[in-house]
């Protein structure tokens, strides 16, 4: 087989210049099936920030404040450990698919390619036509025609990037921040409306010029599925042996007999080349550009029936059942990959069980020594109490365990946390040198809410080496 394709992307002409792709509208069974996923993720995405449970953003990815929700969890940056483990999951779920089945997470899963695929070349579709129409019209001298459908995508691609940037903010700061900065208006909140019309530009730079070069430049997955796939995963295949044959692929004849003439079923009529959204002809194989849209299977069976010739010869297909018609086996690296996803999801689990919604930390005052008080040692602290959840705390007191001392708090009658906050402030403990055994005693201090105990938390009290 001839490789010289692979020296240079479906996007770049010879001399190097941008060439624009104009794919051909799907139509079949797989591209029904992509519909309603499509429709049914981009629900979700939407709606993920404008949901909540239990007062909890349902999603909220607050980098500035290094506040997270995920699933309605809220996640302080004293909770990033499941934060990172939240994402390690993620990306080994999405090896662990790549290995089984290809890259089907870039056709089936992923935003940029549901907003393109079925928003945006939709609308287009819907304006300018199918892949005819559009050539024609790039071709076509600026007229009236011309400055009307094309202002008119540009516009709705616009509002569009616009909505689109509303719900990424909403991701960042939340939804009822932005609720509460739509109502102050722009020039009340100069910064975030900039950042809107920023965020508005790069989704409209993407969307209606970068487009497929994402996936293609951008994209660092379509790289390491280089890495990850071999012959045993399921990729959007081309039956090469059933296309080929012993002839080749050669035009259809409905005068002879092709079973007999050795020739294969590819026909050669190009389509499933027209209808690739990265411009590649998947007859060569795997390549780094296809994104497993299925958009090629659609239209290879369609054509295939009109032959009268039998489907699937762009299918879902491992290279071992092409070449050997060997049946899927779940291998060794696959079960290595399940392996380390289920005891990840297991650590998360174990973890968020453990994790309390009150996290309290007492640490002595930096620089600052003991003090005698009499037959008493005291110790200096500070303490900060975050509140997880979306009630307010409060009648909040302090009592050691296993020791017996006094524990006061510095300047504060009647201590309470709001939701979702932090309080913080500086206490005196004083225990009899008698009762202590070494010059670092480790205390447990219990944290109470009225009468119900919330959090345990642990400090060090330091005092003299002896008391003689």
């Amino acid at each position: 087989m001839d490789n010289a394709f692979r020296d240079t992307i479906g996007t770049i002409d010879e001399e190097g210049n941008r060439k624009y792709i104009y794919p051909k509208k799907p139509s079949g069974k797989f591209y029904d099936y992509r519909k309603w996923v499509s429709y049914f993720l981009l629900i979700i995405l939407v709606a993920n920030p404008f949901i909540k449970i239990n007062g909890n953003q349902f999603m909220m990815f607050n980098v500035l404040e290094r506040r997270f929700n995920i699933f309605s969890f809220p996640f302080w940056p004293q909770d990033f450990y499941l934060f990172v483990i939240f994402m390690i999951i993620g990306v080994v779920f999405v090896i662990l698919f790549t290995v089984i089945f290809g890259r089907i997470f870039c056709g089936w899963i992923c935003p940029q390619t549901i907003f393109l695929e079925m928003v945006f070349r939709r609308i287009e579709y819907w304006i300018e036509g199918d892949r005819g129409a559009q050539i024609r019209l790039e071709k076509q001298e600026w007229n009236a025609d011309k400055i009307r459908k094309k202002a008119t995508k540009w516009f709705v691609f616009l509002v569009i990037s616009f909505l689109i940037a509303n719900v990424f903010l909403a991701y960042l700061i939340g939804s009822d921040e932005l609720f509460r900065l739509i109502e102050g208006g722009p020039f009340a909140n100069t910064s975030t409306f900039i950042s809107l019309l920023i965020f508005t530009s790069v989704f409209y730079f993407v969307f209606a010029w970068f487009r497929e070069q994402v996936c293609i430049i951008a994209c660092p997955y379509g790289r390491l599925q280089g890495v990850l796939l071999d012959k045993k995963s399921i990729n959007v295949a081309y039956d090469f042996v059933r296309g080929e044959k012993e002839v080749g692929r050669a035009k259809f004849n409905k005068q002879e007999d092709r079973a007999a003439s050795g020739k294969g079923d590819c026909i050669d009529c190009k389509q499933c080349v027209h209808v690739c959204p990265t411009g590649i002809d998947i007859r060569n194989g795997v390549q780094l550009e296809c994104v497993n849209c299925t958009a090629c299977i659609d239209e290879c069976d369609i054509i295939m029936k009109s032959v009268g010739l039998p489907v699937g010869l762009i299918r879902y297909a491992s290279e071992d059942e092409i070449e050997t018609k060997a049946k899927f086996k779940f291998t060794a690296r696959m079960k290595g990959y399940t392996a380390i996803l289920a005891i990840l999801i297991g650590i998360l689990f174990g973890l968020l069980f453990l994790r309390t919604e009150v996290e309290a930390t007492i640490f002595r005052l930096p620089g600052q020594l003991f003090q005698h008080k009499g037959d008493n040692i005291s110790n200096i602290y500070t303490f900060k109490i975050i509140n997880k959840t979306n009630r307010d705390i409060k009648d909040i007191h302090f009592e050691l365990v296993g020791i017996k001392g006094t524990l006061n708090v510095v300047g504060v009658q009647d201590l309470k946390v709001p939701k979702q906050g932090m309080s913080s402030g500086t206490m005196f403990i004083e225990i009899n040198k008698f009762l202590l055994e070494s010059d670092k005693t480790k205390v447990e201090i219990d944290v109470y809410e009225g009468n119900k105990k919330i959090e345990t938390t642990y400090t060090n009290f330091l005092s003299p080496r002896s008391f003689d």
